[in-house]
C-alpha cells in the first residue's frame, strides 16, 4: 500500500511539472554559445588594442552606416521584446508582425553591413593586399563576425516565426522564442559594445 501511495504521488508530481527540467539543457546550450562568443570577441578587441599600440595604424572617418546599423539592430531588439510580450499574452496577430519585422530588421542590418564594406573600399580601407592596414582588417573581422553570428539568429528567428504561423509558440509554450530573445538581445547588445568600442579606438 505504501509503495502505491508513493507511485501516485510521483505520478500527481510528474504531471504537475515537478520533474526534471527538460529546458535546461537547451538554455545550457544557448548560454555556451554566448559565453563562447563572448571569449572570442574580447580576444577580438583585445587584439585590436596590442596592435593598435604597436603603431603603422591607420585613423579613418568610420561611415555613417554603423550608425545607422546600430539604431537598426536596437529597433529589432525592441520588436523582439513586444513579440515576447505578446506570446506572453496570447496575442498571435501581434506575435506575427512583431517577429517578421524582427527579421526585416536583421535583413536591413545585414544590407547595412554590406553597404559599410562598399563605402570602406570607396576610401581605399581594405581587408587584405598589399594597401590594406591593420585597422582596417581589424573592422572588417568584427563586422564580418558579428554578421556571421547574426545570420544564425536569423536562421534561429526563421524557426519561430514558422513555430508561430503552426500556432507552437503561445504562453504555455515560450521556450523557442525565450531563448531566441536571449539570443537576439545578445547579439544587439554585443553589436554596441563593438560600436563603442571602435569608436573609442577608431
Amino acid at each position: 500500500m505504501m509503495s502505491q501511495a508513493l507511485d501516485n504521488k510521483l505520478a500527481v508530481n510528474l504531471s504537475s511539472g515537478n520533474s526534471v527540467d527538460r529546458s535546461l539543457p537547451f538554455r545550457m546550450l544557448t548560454w555556451l554559445l554566448i559565453v563562447s562568443i563572448i571569449m572570442l570577441f574580447a580576444a577580438f578587441t583585445s587584439a585590436y588594442i596590442v596592435r593598435r599600440s604597436e603603431g603603422n595604424w591607420q585613423e579613418f572617418a568610420f561611415p555613417q552606416g554603423l550608425l545607422w546599423n546600430t539604431i537598426v539592430i536596437v529597433l529589432s531588439s525592441v520588436t523582439m521584446q513586444l513579440a515576447y510580450f505578446a506570446a506572453k499574452k496570447d496575442n498571435f496577430g501581434a506575435l506575427k508582425v512583431t517577429l517578421f519585422l524582427t527579421f526585416a530588421l536583421g535583413i536591413v542590418f545585414l544590407a547595412g553591413q554590406w553597404f559599410v564594406w562598399e563605402d570602406l573600399v570607396a576610401i581605399k580601407i581594405f581587408f587584405g593586399g598589399n594597401n590594406a592596414n591593420p585597422s582596417g582588417s581589424f573592422i572588417y573581422v568584427l563586422t564580418g563576425v558579428h554578421g556571421f553570428h547574426l545570420i544564425t539568429g536569423l536562421v534561429f528567428l526563421l524557426i519561430v516565426l514558422v513555430s508561430t504561423f503552426n500556432f507552437k509558440v503561445h504562453s504555455k509554450k515560450m521556450l523557442s522564442l525565450e531563448l531566441c530573445t536571449t539570443y537576439w538581445h545578445f547579439l544587439g547588445a554585443l553589436w554596441v559594445y563593438l560600436y563603442v568600442f571602435l569608436t573609442i579606438f577608431k
